[in-house]
């Protein structure tokens, strides 16, 4: 396949993944990236620039050395699970948590002191009294006080009435955070991500795996777009009361993407879960060999659950019949195993002859689970 067609295939792979999880995976990083910022635009421009960079970059890696670059289903678990506290962080701050909001703008203060000479009551160690003593706090109402907004102001985490050497945000939302963020998506990758990669791979050029892997971010960019502009606003409107009702959206998006984590990395707890009445249907055996059937649909995998015998040599036949959905990149966690199905076929994958126990499969964004019970 050449440059062009790696590029219209990235580019098609990333206008989907963007329009279903990526957004919804990555919205931590993005709200980080608009968080405190007047104008969204440059921050969510900063953001998606340094992800579409770190994102050729890799591309054109994998494409000379392999997929040797790509992190396993346990690694990419513990990245969204520090993806999901990050969230949890950035929601607990806009419910006015107040050691999120101590931990999210320390620096406020700090610049703050730095640029006043005023220690403000509630930072750090100063008491209100010490703070009232010193000479260069100025006096309530003072000119000075709405030029960078009262101690008060600071000891909530109240920034709108600072300037922006003092929040160590720009004022035209110029800050490196957004870069580190936008870099950072490398992390936290979604589930269509594995497919361009595999492209990226496959393609055995670093121009090869550049294009798919620019083709992929740059169709993510729509969507990514407007969600962060319009996050960034939102939350420029909601800094009241109405603000909780974002932070509570940001708590549930977090659960989710821990749970997705934990799915991923394998680290749930054994749950019940019946098979199929009918697992018979979907088990055979061809030669001496158990072949185990199971159908990847947009929306998950069926059977989810079903029973086999333990101790013989096991084939898993994953099947496909038109399916788009990132149920098509499949993984086996205890055996750090990734494979991109095709939309349509038979994927034929060797499980060797598992003892009793159950092996869990996923797809790579963790969503939708599933598990083969062996049994004597």
């Amino acid at each position: 396949m050449d440059t062009a067609a790696l590029f219209l295939a990235g580019a098609g792979t990333g206008l989907l993944a963007g329009a279903t999880t990526c957004a919804a995976v990555q919205l931590g990083l993005l709200t980080g990236a608009v968080r405190d910022a007047p104008r969204p635009t440059r921050p969510v421009t900063a953001f998606l620039t340094a992800k579409l960079i770190s994102h050729t970059a890799l591309g054109a890696a994998l494409g000379l050395a392999g997929s040797t670059i790509q992190p396993g289903p346990r690694t990419r678990g513990a990245f969204l699970a520090t993806a999901a506290l990050l969230l949890t962080l950035f929601a607990l701050d806009l419910l006015g948590f107040p050691p999120a909001r101590r931990l999210l703008r320390r620096r406020t203060g700090d610049r703050h002191e730095a640029a006043t000479g005023c220690h403000p009551p509630g930072i750090g160690n100063v008491s209100k009294r010490s703070a009232r003593r010193s000479p260069a706090c100025a006096p309530l109402g003072s000119a000075a006080e709405t030029a960078v907004g009262t101690p008060a102001d600071a000891a909530v985490g109240n920034v709108s009435n600072l300037p922006s050497t003092a929040t160590g945000v720009a004022a035209d939302g110029r800050s490196g955070r957004p870069v580190v963020l936008g870099v950072a998506t490398l992390l936290v990758p979604c589930g269509l991500t594995l497919t361009a990669e595999l492209a990226a791979v496959t393609s055995r050029s670093a121009w090869g795996g550049a294009a798919v892997m620019a083709g992929f971010v740059l169709g993510t960019v729509p969507v990514f777009g407007l969600v962060g502009v319009t996050i960034g606003r939102t939350m420029a409107l909601l800094r009241g009361r109405l603000s909780a009702l974002l932070g509570v959206g940001l708590l549930a998006l977090a659960a989710w993407t821990l749970m997705s984590g934990l799915r991923l990395g394998g680290w749930l707890p054994e749950g019940g879960g019946r098979a199929a009445a009918d697992s018979g249907r979907f088990v055979r055996t061809e030669a001496g060999t158990q072949v185990v059937s199971v159908w990847a649909l947009d929306q998950g995998y069926r059977p989810a659950l079903l029973d086999a015998r333990a101790g013989v040599r096991t084939v898993l036949e994953m099947h496909t019949e038109g399916t788009t959905g990132h149920t098509r990149a499949f993984t086996i966690p205890s055996k750090g195993l990734d494979v991109v199905l095709p939309s349509k076929g038979t994927t034929r994958i060797d499980l060797g002859t598992p003892g009793p126990g159950r092996l869990r499969f996923v797809c790579a964004s963790g969503h939708y689970p599933g598990a083969i019970t062996f049994r004597r």
